[in-house]
């Protein structure tokens, strides 16, 4: 898998994980504690993170396809 796939992986899970976290931690905050407030420290952490590692399961699936 070249670097330009593995970038573009990347920042799609990246992406839609902090769309997704930002209305989840919009949400949390609203429904809660009544402030309506985006906790951007998290989700920008959590995004990172799922990128990584959702990126890195995904090489070892197409490394383990070419292998077979």
């Amino acid at each position: 898998m070249n670097i330009k796939k593995l970038l573009l992986i990347f920042v799609g899970i990246f992406a839609l994980a902090l769309v997704v976290l930002v209305i989840t931690t919009y949400l949390y905050s609203l429904i809660i504690h009544g402030t309506g407030i985006i906790d951007w420290e998290t989700s920008f952490l959590f995004a990172i993170t799922l990128g990584v590692v959702l990126t890195w399961i995904e090489t070892k699936k197409s490394k383990q396809k070419t292998v077979k």
